[in-house]
């Protein structure tokens, strides 16, 4: 019988623009992001982060004024539909069908466009919704947070969580483009506005020496968020994070690595156990101190580049357990399954299942050398949580 082959190469142009005031009508960023088809405007639908309508009270007044400035790019369909933020709201999925009856109620097709403005967890949602309605509506993230700007909502995955785990029901979908409005940062709780940074900081340490050590020698510049050398690291953050999707071969996770996610095993499953009271950025930074303090233990990086990250992320307000920790990271860190083994470590075995193939996990050679590896000592693994919370 006959076989046929062919091989299919989609092309994607990810756009990413940093700007301020994105609402104000004199500003055509977010306008050029919605494309009409036959000469009509584009069929928006918006999607906004409740807290971040709650502390812009004018949010929603701001977007109707510009996208009717806008109107021959742009028809706001409805009035911004307001969705709770947080990790919680990813747990909901009557959340995703008030977002997919928007779209059906609305005729929103293939040509028209979602408009997600929020954290993480509200781009997350909202993405899939679009990502999975009519096998994929156009999304316009427009992320609020540090974290979104400099990481998540740079990338190319929309996810909600399932059957207790992070992301497990999820689709890839490039956005139409993501626009940071830097004016969304001056507001954010400290726990937020530095999650941005250690995610900036994980970045650094696997891929960009210079951008590790910028972040060592502004630490506490960085805690205080003071505005310039802040936003240059979100910046730097966000390019280091597109140029590997963009360039490191693998944007849809394809195989069983996933270096961006250098600590994430352990966050992952810390934000679980604590039904997501842990922050993200503060979950990363346990997963980047056990992960650095495993390297060690495995003689691959030097105990001073360690103890430095430690004290870096220390500096940046994240007890991790280098010097002191956080009760509740001691806590969840301390907890033993029915084996009387400690619990965090099923998220090695829930990080594989994720991806499927061999456990994948990103090491450090040194600041700006992550490196893979297949061979993980889960006894090294747990003595090095050990000494974490002693």
């Amino acid at each position: 019988m006959p076989v046929f082959r062919h091989v299919i190469r989609p092309e994607f142009t990810h756009h990413v623009f940093f700007t301020r005031k994105a609402f104000d009508k004199n500003n055509p960023i977010l306008a050029k992001t919605f494309t009409s088809e036959g000469g009509q405007p584009a069929r928006v639908l918006v999607v906004v982060d409740s807290a971040v309508a709650k502390a812009r009270p004018k949010l929603n007044t701001e977007i109707k004024a510009y996208i009717a400035a806008h109107a021959k790019r742009a028809l706001l369909v409805a009035a911004p539909i307001s969705i709770p933020g947080g990790e919680a709201s990813k747990n909901n999925w009557k959340l995703v069908e008030k977002l997919w009856a928007a779209i059906e109620r609305h005729n929103l097709s293939r040509q028209s466009c979602v408009l997600a403005i929020g954290g993480g967890a509200v781009l997350d949602l909202a993405g899939f919704a679009a990502a999975t309605a009519h096998r994929g509506i156009r999304l316009v993230r427009m992320p609020t947070t540090s974290l979104s700007q400099a990481d998540g909502g740079v990338g190319v995955k929309n996810g909600i969580n399932y059957f207790g785990k992070k992301n497990w029901v999820g689709a890839f979908a490039v956005p139409a483009a993501v626009v940071n409005d830097l004016d969304f940062l001056k507001s954010l709780p400290p726990a937020a506005a530095r999650g941005g940074v250690v995610e900036a900081f994980k970045v650094g340490l696997i891929r960009d020496a210079r951008l590790a050590k910028l972040i060592e020698k502004n630490a506490s510049r960085l805690s205080r968020r003071e505005k310039t050398i802040f936003e240059k690291v979100i910046i730097a953050s966000a390019r280091l994070h597109l140029r590997h999707i963009a360039t490191g071969g693998d944007p849809f996770e394809f195989g069983s690595a996933r270096p961006l996610d250098f600590g994430h095993w352990a966050a992952h499953k810390l934000e679980q156990m604590s039904n997501f009271r842990l922050s993200h950025g503060d979950a990363v930074a346990v997963g980047i101190a056990l992960d650095a303090r495993y390297s060690t233990a495995c003689g691959w990086l030097k105990p001073k580049d360690a103890t430095r990250i430690g004290q870096v992320l220390q500096k940046l307000g994240c007890d991790t357990g280098h010097g002191k920790i956080n009760p509740l990271v001691r806590k969840l860190l301390s907890r033993r399954d029915a084996r009387g083994q400690f619990a965090v470590l099923a998220g090695l075995e829930e990080f594989r299942q994720h991806l499927g193939g061999a456990l994948t996990l990103t090491l450090l050679r040194g600041w700006g050398h992550g490196e893979e590896t297949n061979d993980v000592d889960f006894a090294l693994m747990a003595r090095v949580i050990a000494e974490a919370i002693h």
